[in-house]
């Protein structure tokens, strides 16, 4: 079992479903206190990770957490990019909640951190931030600025006990596919050596690693939970 230091708490953005609830739960199991926040029902916080606002009223409620997991994100619109709407409202609602949700919550919780001098964030990326899903350009750019940004923030607080890492899964079974286009589910699993869908147990289980104290010589990295498909 991942040790974590006593009375921790961990932030879960996206925690209503999915990676996130997943991860929630885990870790609750663990034995850290855990907020979860989402826009939809069920979460502890309601919060629109794209609101600067939202999220500095969030973290005066809070105060510091230990352990920040950025799990909130759109697949947005599946499309060749060619057709991507005109007006770009799709392409910019992508990268305001995957790529500036992201920032601002690390903006808002890591300096307590790093005060605190111990602190773990663990950013959801993509294989698609690899791999560049095709029909998915927004995504699949948003999500590799979400690694660019993970390995910026690692190397900014390396010397701080504050490690920042991210996963590069997969498709993976969870609300946030259910109106992904058929067609872009089945390529990935053409793709994966396992020849299926990932699972939200199965990635909660790294997120739980990388948010322990087990973890101690890592930042800055990007760690794949694909079925065998990354090759890099």
């Amino acid at each position: 079992m991942q040790g974590y230091p006593e009375g921790v708490t961990a932030l879960v953005t996206g925690g209503a479903s999915g990676i996130g609830a997943a991860s929630a739960k885990l870790l609750t199991e663990r034995g850290v206190r855990v907020v979860t926040a989402d826009l939809a029902e069920g979460a502890d916080e309601q919060l629109d990770v794209s609101d600067p606002t939202a999220v500095d009223a969030l973290r005066t409620r809070l105060g510091r957490v230990d352990i920040l997991i950025n799990s909130a994100g759109i697949v947005g619109p599946s499309a060749p990019l060619v057709d991507v709407d005109v007006d770009l409202a799709a392409w910019r609602r992508t990268f305001r909640i995957n790529v500036e949700g992201t920032f601002l919550m690390c903006r808002a919780f890591v300096p307590g951190m790093v005060a605190s001098g111990w602190g773990r964030v663990v950013n959801l990326a993509s294989i698609a931030a690899k791999d560049g899903n095709p029909n998915q350009s927004a995504y699949s750019a948003s999500k590799a600025a979400v690694v660019a940004l993970t390995k910026s923030l690692g190397k900014e607080v390396a010397t701080a006990g504050v490690l920042v890492n991210a996963i590069a899964p997969a498709a993976v079974e969870s609300p946030m596919n259910a109106g992904t286009d058929p067609a872009i589910l089945a390529r990935s699993q053409s793709l994966t050596p396992m020849a299926r869908m990932g699972r939200a147990d199965e990635i909660a289980e790294l997120i739980s690693w990388l948010s322990s104290s087990a973890v101690s010589y890592s930042t800055g990295a990007v760690y794949d939970a694909s079925g065998g498909r990354a090759t890099y």
